[in-house]
């Protein structure tokens, strides 16, 4: 089983860029379809991006279509969100997820599906 470790948040400023990471222990990482979900001050957390086992396949909320970009390094354990062209509203503390599956190409959006996260890292956004 892995662990998950986030790093990478920090206070920018409306319309700025940040990429967050998030590094797995273990030597099953490729096994694992993994998320970015979020979670802002007094809100229910919410799916923001998710990519396959592979890399191949990606999937991103509505709300940040076109501004943040999920990507994985295999041999290096790690997944990234870059994220662009940030908003007040993405303020949040960002969570990585990871889903044992057998499918190569396959992403998961909901948090119920995850098996196993991180502690986050939060992210703030000032106007």
């Amino acid at each position: 089983q892995v662990q998950l470790v986030e790093s990478g948040g920090g206070l920018v400023q409306a319309g700025d860029s940040l990429g967050v990471s998030c590094a797995a222990s273990g030597r099953t990482f490729s096994s694992y379809a993994m998320g970015w979900f979020r979670q802002a001050p007094g809100k229910e957390r919410e799916f923001v991006a998710a990519i396959s086992r592979s890399g191949d396949t990606t999937d991103y909320a509505d709300s940040v279509k076109g501004r943040f970009t999920i990507f994985r390094d295999n041999a290096q354990n790690t997944v990234y969100l870059q994220m662009n062209n940030l908003k007040p509203g993405d303020t949040a503390v960002y969570y990585c997820a990871a889903k044992l599956t057998i499918f190569s190409t396959r992403y998961y959006v909901t948090d119920i599906d995850m098996d196993i996260w991180g502690k986050g890292t939060l992210v703030t956004v000032s106007s």
